[in-house]
C-alpha cells in the first residue's frame, strides 16, 4: 500500500520537472521553424537573419550586449520597485474608499491611454540624459498593473470572512494584516509579474528617446546601421531579462505564499 501511495507522488514530481522542459522544447521548435521559413521562402538576411547568424552575434558581441544590459536592468528594477512602493498603497486607498475610487480611478485609467513614447522626451528635457528618465518611464508602465491587480485583490475579500473578523472584534490593523492583505497577496503578485515585464519595455523606451548606453541604445544603433543580427540578439537578451525577472517574482511568491503555490500545483496536476 505504501508503494502504491508513493507512485502518484513520484508521478507528480516527474510532471513538475517535465514542465520546465516544455518551454525549451517549444523554443527549439520555433527556432527550427524560423530557420525553415527563411530557407524555404529564401528571405534575404537584410530582412530577417537566420538563427545561426544571431548565435554567431552572441559569440562575437556577447560581452558588449551583457555590458549594455546592466543599465537597462538597473532602470527596470528601479521603475519596478517604484511601481510596487506606490502601486500597492494606491490600490489600498482605492479599495478602501469609494470616494477615492470615484475621483482617482478614472484619472488613472485615462493616464494609461497616453502613449509613453510621446511623453518620454519630456522626461529627458526635465531630468537630462541620465538614469532618471528611464526609471520614470519604467515606473509609468509598471504602475497601472499593480494598482488594478491590488484593487481587485483587496475587493475580492469574502463578505462572510469580513463579518467573521468584525464579530471577533478585530481592530482595523488586525483586519488588514490578518484578513485583507493575505487575501489580496495572490492578486498583488500577479500584478507584480505583469509590472516587471512592462518595466523592461519602459526602460527600453526611455533608452530609445535619449541615451548612449543600454539595450535600447543598441537596438536604435543596430536599426540605423542595418545590423539585424545584433538587433535580434539584443531582442533575445531583453526577453531573457524579462523571463528572469518574472521567474524571480514567481519564486518570491512561492516563498511568501506557500499555500497558494501548492494549490496552484494541485490545479495543474488535476487539469
Amino acid at each position: 500500500m505504501a508503494e502504491q501511495a508513493s507512485q502518484p507522488q513520484s508521478w507528480a514530481r516527474a510532471l513538475a520537472r517535465a514542465s520546465w522542459l516544455r518551454p525549451f522544447a517549444l523554443l527549439l521548435v520555433m527556432l527550427v521553424g524560423w530557420d525553415l521559413v527563411i530557407r524555404i521562402l529564401q528571405i534575404p538576411p537584410y530582412l530577417v537573419p537566420a538563427p545561426l547568424e544571431v548565435l554567431k552575434t552572441f559569440q562575437t558581441e556577447g560581452g558588449m550586449l551583457l555590458v549594455q544590459s546592466v543599465p537597462t536592468t538597473i532602470a527596470t528594477l528601479g521603475g519596478f520597485v517604484l511601481s510596487a512602493l506606490f502601486g500597492i498603497p494606491t490600490a489600498m486607498l482605492i479599495a478602501a474608499s469609494r470616494r477615492v475610487e470615484a475621483y482617482f480611478y478614472p484619472l488613472l485609467v485615462f493616464s494609461q491611454s497616453i502613449p509613453k513614447v510621446a511623453i518620454a522626451p519630456l522626461f529627458v528635457v526635465w531630468f537630462g540624459f541620465g538614469l532618471a528618465p528611464k526609471v520614470i518611464t519604467a515606473f509609468l508602465l509598471g504602475f497601472f498593473p499593480v494598482v488594478v491587480a491590488g484593487v481587485q485583490g483587496f475587493k475580492s475579500l469574502d463578505t462572510d470572512m469580513r463579518d467573521l473578523a468584525r464579530s471577533m472584534k478585530c481592530s482595523r490593523w488586525q483586519m488588514f494584516t490578518m484578513v485583507s492583505l493575505p487575501n489580496a497577496l495572490p492578486a498583488i503578485f500577479s500584478g507584480l509579474k505583469v509590472s516587471v515585464t512592462l518595466a523592461v519595455v519602459g526602460a527600453v523606451v526611455g533608452e530609445f528617446v535619449g541615451s548612449n548606453s543600454g539595450i535600447g541604445f543598441v537596438l536604435q544603433r543596430s536599426i540605423g546601421n542595418f545590423e539585424l543580427p545584433t538587433m535580434f540578439a539584443a531582442l533575445v537578451l531583453l526577453a531573457v531579462i524579462g523571463v528572469i525577472l518574472f521567474w524571480a517574482i514567481d519564486v518570491l511568491e512561492r516563498l511568501a505564499l506557500p499555500w497558494h503555490a501548492s494549490r496552484r500545483q494541485e490545479f495543474q496536476f488535476t487539469s
